[in-house]
């Protein structure tokens, strides 16, 4: 049976997805959702749920900076012994189904079997983002100088608020990017930029003038995410700057920045990596429901767009 989620599916639900998910606990943000069961579809077997497909209506940027209303598609699991059978595929018609009737404009999600929805009408698209070895400390003057009256510390995203202002202004117009509330600041991005992520802050004269997370392992610093306030982008720099020293008193040879094509990452990135490349990222895939494919085609070329990590399903 196919049908919308209950109440009593619950315990199935995190068993499939403590199965299906083992690394990563998609339950909580989950049960936090209060309009979770209507957009929760599963395929039953007695008291079993063998399948779930999971729908969160967010609102994203197009390439006109305009607000649409989006399916996001998370938690797609089926049991070991019960795939082979469509029920991912039936699945994802009721919840397509279910988004267009909420009035959606496109789907999006992100997976690593990219195959799994092209029979659904999902279409891949590619972000592109520059990686390196860590900037040295003696750049030319032009790259290195400093950013004049910047403090550069800890933050955290307690005071979310604060990053929310400079995280809004930055990403203002630029395409694909998720338009955050107060529930995606309070419940979302902190699972998603949980310890080991850090949060480091610029003040000068105690206002804010942006902020970086990143994230270090053993061989490498990551940049999830960056934003800066209007006229204050030469925090970028400064921000940078204190990333690749970390990197460099670390010990690490590479630095991934997962930034967008922007004026002031491209003026501040010098100070970040040496010699960078650009990689790419083919995860994320999207379906027109009410939009026209074209609109589609022309957020994801829109110079600028991105999706930071944070506001993955």
């Amino acid at each position: 049976m196919h049908r919308p989620a209950i109440p009593a599916d619950e315990p199935s639900l995190r068993a499939l997805w403590s199965t299906a998910f083992p690394d990563t606990d998609v339950f909580p943000l989950w049960a936090g959702d209060p309009g979770r069961f209507p957009r929760t579809f599963v395929a039953v077997d007695a008291a079993t749920v063998l399948a779930a497909v999971y729908y969160l209506p967010r609102r994203l940027r197009a390439a006109d900076g305009a607000v649409h209303l989006v399916g996001g598609i998370a938690n797609v699991a089926t049991l070991p012994a019960a795939r082979g059978r469509g029920h991912a595929r039936r699945l994802l018609d009721l919840a397509l189904a279910a988004m267009t009737a909420d009035g959606c404009s496109w789907s999006l999600l992100f997976t690593g079997t990219p195959d799994v929805y092209r029979g659904s009408g999902f279409e891949p698209f590619t972000l592109r983002y520059p990686t390196g070895t860590p900037a040295p400390a003696g750049r030319t003057a032009e790259a290195a100088s400093p950013s004049s009256g910047w403090t550069i510390g800890p933050g955290s995203l307690a005071e979310w608020s604060r990053l929310a202002a400079a995280h809004r202004a930055f990403n203002a117009h630029r395409s694909l990017t998720t338009v955050r509330t107060a529930d995606d600041w309070n419940r979302r991005v902190p699972v998603w930029y949980a310890p080991p992520a850090e949060v480091l802050v610029a003040h000068r004269r105690g206002r804010l003038g942006g902020y970086v997370v990143l994230r270090r392992t053993a061989g490498e610093v990551q940049v999830l995410e960056a934003a800066c306030r209007p006229g204050r982008e030469d925090a970028l720099g400064a921000l940078f700057a204190a990333v690749a020293e970390h990197a460099r008193a670390a010990g690490v040879q590479r630095c991934t920045a997962r930034l967008p094509a922007d004026p002031a990452v491209d003026a501040a990135l010098p100070r970040l990596l040496r010699d960078p490349v650009t990689e790419t990222d083919t995860t994320g895939m999207l379906r027109p429901l009410h939009a026209a494919p074209e609109l589609l085609a022309a957020m994801t070329a829109a110079p600028g767009a991105f999706h930071w990590p944070g506001d993955y399903l």
